[in-house]
């Protein structure tokens, strides 16, 4: 069955080798500058390119569809970078309101050496993804990170200098929110692997209810702890 991956478009730069990494023969990938024409999707996919203000106003005038759709409709849905963190309330970065899936705020690295370019190890990992698509190490390319009210949504961890920030989350309440800070598309053939282990558990309508991906991939604050 085809699936239909919807790249939200904020003006801010070429998407197009992304949209080639995450094509395949059962995948369909459209760019939409729309927000509204973003969401008729299977997965919605918010990219890593631009500012957070600059997204935050493209997105503003359907930033309630866009959370209905997410939130209550259980669109799968996947933040890459930029896009993690727009899945957060606001940003230090600038004006602008993100989607608040997740509340909390985003802010710059502390750290002596920002941005934060190159490859970076992913810890504590804690979701079922990465024990179908092992990620040990990722490649970055980012300022800020996001502080998330709740650690409970953290799927990993990643630390530059002294600062530890979420490398993952898993969000909804049908797991079906996917954040990564890092570029899984730039991080080998392991990160392009993980991203379609995510595409792929997308279910045709697009709410990911039939793949054991998402299924089992609630919030780690809603699942066991293994001690």
């Amino acid at each position: 069955m085809t699936r239909r991956v919807t790249i939200f478009d904020y003006g801010a730069g070429n998407l197009h080798s992304l949209a080639k990494a995450l094509a395949d023969v059962e995948t369909i990938v459209r760019i939409e500058p729309d927000p509204v024409r973003a969401v008729d999707t299977d997965v919605l996919v918010l990219p890593g390119v631009g500012s957070f203000p600059q997204a935050a106003d493209r997105l503003a005038p359907a930033r309630d569809v866009m959370r209905a759709a997410i939130l209550g409709d259980g669109l799968a849905t996947l933040g890459i970078c930029l896009g993690m963190q727009l899945l957060f309330d606001e940003s230090s970065e600038g004006a602008g309101l993100g989607l608040g899936i997740i509340p909390g705020r985003v802010t710059r690295l502390t750290a002596r050496r920002v941005p934060q370019i190159g490859w970076n190890t992913l810890d504590d990992v804690d979701d079922p993804i990465f024990d179908r698509a092992p990620l040990s190490i990722a490649y970055y390319a980012h300022s800020f990170a996001c502080r998330p009210r709740d650690e409970g949504t953290v799927i990993a961890w990643s630390q530059h200098e002294r600062d530890r920030f979420p490398a993952a989350v898993r969000a909804g309440t049908r797991g079906n929110v996917l954040g990564v800070q890092f570029h899984p598309e730039k991080s080998s053939q392991a990160g392009v692997r993980f991203v379609k282990t995510f595409l792929h558990g997308a279910s045709a309508s697009g709410a990911g209810h039939d793949h054991p991906a998402v299924l089992d991939a609630q919030p780690s604050a809603l699942r066991p702890r293994h001690s």
